[in-house]
């Protein structure tokens, strides 16, 4: 009697406590489709947020606090002191007859090292781009000088060029020349860092155009070569105009990474300032030995916006050349 009576007990409670029919599932099931639509809207940027967190550290907070310090007058001694100048660190640098010296110097470096540089690349790719046996070998050593640190191969090349024990003048020597004081010529020690610059820089360039090389459809090779057409003439009217891009994307390249010359000519010499005479001190160069040695913080932050300015049009000149080859197409 008891019994019967505690089972009917709890079956009359088993509805009123047991959730409705589908109620539970529903809701789990809005909550799923909830997080789905968050995980598909704010991922993307989860993920590439670390990329923007270290940009904003490291490339737009130095950005913008150096364009601020170049508008006072900043001592390297006190540099939470700024005292208001304005516009004077870029005026003093339009009428500072060693910046125009270093940006000549850098214009000089930039066009004896890139232009030599990818015509060298150039041809180098052209070689590889043929079935060239122990290609793969060849490929991995035009990466090597790249792989190398600026500091070893600037040492190295520093001692090729010594005056009296280096292995350049020795060779000059065997030929019937004088030897040549490469670091305290102006031209002489341009092209020995220019020649630092070529040595890493090649075959790196080299594998790009290989790369872009690759991408030229057989076809156009074929019908070339049906026409009549040597491998000379396959280069100069199949591969080159196929590869007008990517030569101007190397071309901007190389001119934005002469434009930040700094530690070949600084170990090359071991100075500064570029030589007794400054015949070898780029901008960067000019910019280190005003704010490090000089200590005159504000005046370096105006060089280091010039600088950014020549690339800014560097950079609208790439866009405008590579605007009419388009439209030319």
């Amino acid at each position: 009697m008891t019994s019967s009576t505690t089972d009917a007990a709890t079956a009359r409670r088993a509805p009123s406590s047991a959730p409705a029919p589908g109620a539970h599932p529903e809701r789990a099931g809005r909550r799923a489709r909830r997080r789905h639509r968050w995980d598909a809207k704010w991922s993307p940027y989860a993920f590439i947020a670390p990329f923007f967190l270290f940009f904003a550290a490291f490339g737009l907070f130095p950005l913008l606090y150096t364009g601020w310090a170049s508008l006072h007058k900043v001592s390297l001694h006190d540099p939470g002191h700024m005292e208001w100048v304005g516009l004077e660190n870029f005026s003093r640098l339009l009428e500072d007859d060693f910046f125009w010296n270093a940006l000549r110097n850098t214009f000089t470096i930039g066009v004896l090292s890139t232009v030599p540089q990818l015509v060298m690349a150039l041809g180098l790719a052209h070689l590889l781009h043929y079935r060239l046996r122990g290609s793969t070998f060849f490929r991995v050593a035009l990466l090597t000088p790249y792989a190398t640190s600026v500091a070893a191969a600037t040492l190295v090349f520093a001692m090729l060029f010594g005056r009296d024990y280096g292995m350049i003048n020795w060779g000059l020597e065997l030929v019937g020349f004088d030897h040549v004081d490469w670091e305290n010529g102006t031209w002489t020690s341009q092209l020995a860092v220019s020649a630092i610059v070529i040595w890493r820089w090649t075959g790196y360039n080299a594998l790009i155009y290989l790369a872009a090389m690759q991408a030229v459809p057989d076809d156009l090779y074929e019908s070339a070569a049906l026409d009549g057409a040597s491998r000379r003439q396959q280069f100069w009217h199949v591969t080159v105009p196929a590869l007008r891009p990517t030569i101007l994307f190397t071309v901007v390249v190389s001119t934005i990474g002469a434009t930040q010359l700094f530690g070949e000519p600084l170990l090359f010499g071991g100075s500064q300032t570029g030589g007794g005479s400054h015949q070898y001190q780029t901008l960067g160069l000019y910019l280190y030995e005003q704010g490090w040695f000089n200590f005159q913080l504000g005046r370096a932050s105006a060089i280091a916006w010039a600088m950014f300015l020549i690339l800014i049009v560097i950079g609208l000149v790439n866009w405008l050349i590579s605007r009419r080859l388009h439209t030319r197409r």
